[in-house]
C-alpha cells in the first residue's frame, strides 16, 4: 500500500516580496508531481493575482478541496488590505500579514491537517513597523506556541552543513551578554532531538568557540572557560557525542560532524550562506511545529515581475516533509 504524501503549510511571507509568487511556483510543482501536498496560507487574492502570472493553467480552491495536478490549494487569511498591496514595497501592514499567515498556518498544523510548515521570505523592518517586537521566526514560533522563547533555536541547512545558532538577531554584545552554559546546552540538546528527527540515530555535534581559538586557555579570554566548556561536559554526562569548544574557523573543517552549534548569528550564517546561497533553508527547532524557511531574504528589487528563483522554497519543502 503506498503511503499517502504528506501535508505541508506554506506561508506566503511578506506578500509584497517574492515571497507569494516563488510559492505559487513551489505549489504548481508539487501539484503536478510526486512529493508532499502543499497548501499556500495568504490572501487569496495575492494568490490568485500569481497564479495569473506564472501558473495560468492552475485554478484556486480552498485549503479542503482534493489534490489535483491542475489545483492550488489556499488556507485563505484576510490580512492584507488590497490597497497594501504593492510588490516591492515595505509596508506595516505586510509586516503584519506575515505574521496572521504564520498563526494560521500553525493552527492548521494543530489542527491536524498539515505536518508541517515552510515560510517564505519575511522582512523584519515591515513586521517590526507594525508594532510587533520580531528579531527572527523562532522567536515568534515560540510565542505562537507558548514555549519560552529561548527553547527555538535557528538550524541553517545548506552546503553540506548544519549549524544551530545559541543566539540571533540581536546586538552583538546583547548577544555574547547573554550566553551561558545553560543556553548553550539546550541549543545542542535542541540540535540532537531534530537531527534524530532527520534521520541521523547517533548525531555528532561541535561547539563552536566564543572566543578567537576558542580562547587559548585564558590567553584571548576566560568566556569559554566559562561557558562553552562547561556546556559541552554537560552535553557529554547527558550522553550526546558533543565536542568542543574549539574556534569556528578550525572546526568546521571537521567532515564528521553532523551539526555545529555557533555562538551568535554570523558565526553560523556566513559559512552556509557562502556555500549555499539561497538554496540555505532555515529550521526553526524546538518549537510546537516543524517549520522551516528560505535562507534568502524578500528581494524587494525583483518582487511582482515573475522571475523569482523558487529553488530555496522548494528545498525547505522537501526538508519538512522529511521530517514529518
Amino acid at each position: 500500500m503506498s503511503k499517502t504524501p504528506q501535508t505541508i503549510a506554506v506561508t506566503l511571507g511578506d506578500p509584497n516580496g517574492i515571497g507569494p509568487e516563488i510559492a505559487v511556483k513551489a505549489a504548481a510543482q508539487f501539484a503536478d508531481g510526486p512529493g508532499p501536498n502543499v497548501v499556500l496560507a495568504g490572501d487569496r487574492y495575492v494568490v490568485e493575482h500569481y497564479a495569473r502570472m506564472v501558473a495560468p493553467d492552475m485554478s484556486i480552491a480552498d485549503a479542503d478541496a482534493a489534490p489535483s495536478p491542475e489545483v492550488i490549494r489556499v488556507l485563505a487569511v484576510d490580512a492584507l488590505p488590497q490597497a497594501a498591496f504593492k510588490p516591492g514595497t515595505i509596508d506595516a501592514d505586510a509586516g503584519r500579514a506575515t505574521v496572521a499567515y504564520l498563526a494560521a498556518a500553525m493552527a492548521f498544523v494543530r489542527e491536524g491537517k498539515a505536518g508541517g510548515i515552510v515560510g517564505c521570505p519575511h522582512n523584519e523592518t515591515a513586521i517590526n513597523a507594525a508594532g510587533i517586537a520580531f528579531s527572527g521566526y523562532p522567536g515568534l514560533i515560540a510565542e505562537l506556541s507558548g514555549v519560552p522563547e529561548d527553547s527555538v533555536f535557528l538550524m541553517l541547512v545548506g552546503g553540506g552543513l548544519r549549524i544551530v545558532h545559541a543566539t540571533l538577531h540581536e546586538q552583538l554584545t546583547r548577544a555574547l551578554g547573554r550566553l551561558t552554559p545553560e543556553l548553550v546546552e539546550a541549543a545542542a540538546k535542541t540540535a540532537d532531538t531534530a537531527l534524530k528527527q532527520l534521520g541521523i540515530a547517533t548525531p555528532r555535534i561541535g561547539v563552536f568557540g566564543i572566543n578567537p581559538h576558542a580562547g587559548e586557555n585564558g590567553l584571548f579570554g576566560d568566556d569559554d572557560e566559562r561557558i562553552t566548556a562547561p556546556a559541552v561536559a554537560r552535553l557529554q554526562a547527558a550522553g550526546i557525542q558533543a565536542e568542543g569548544p574549539v574556534g569556528a574557523d578550525l572546526m568546521l573543517g571537521r567532515k564528521d560532524i553532523d551539526c555545529f552549534v555557533a555562538m551568535y548569528h554570523d558565526q553560523g550564517h556566513v559559512p552556509v550562506k557562502l556555500l549555499a546561497g539561497r538554496t540555505a533553508s532555515a529550521l526553526s527547532i524546538g518549537g510546537g511545529a516543524i517549520f522551516s524557511s528560505t535562507g534568502h531574504g524578500s528581494a524587494f528589487d525583483i518582487a511582482g515581475q515573475g522571475i523569482a528563483d523558487a529553488e530555496g522554497v522548494l528545498r525547505a519543502i522537501r526538508l519538512v516533509a522529511g521530517i514529518a
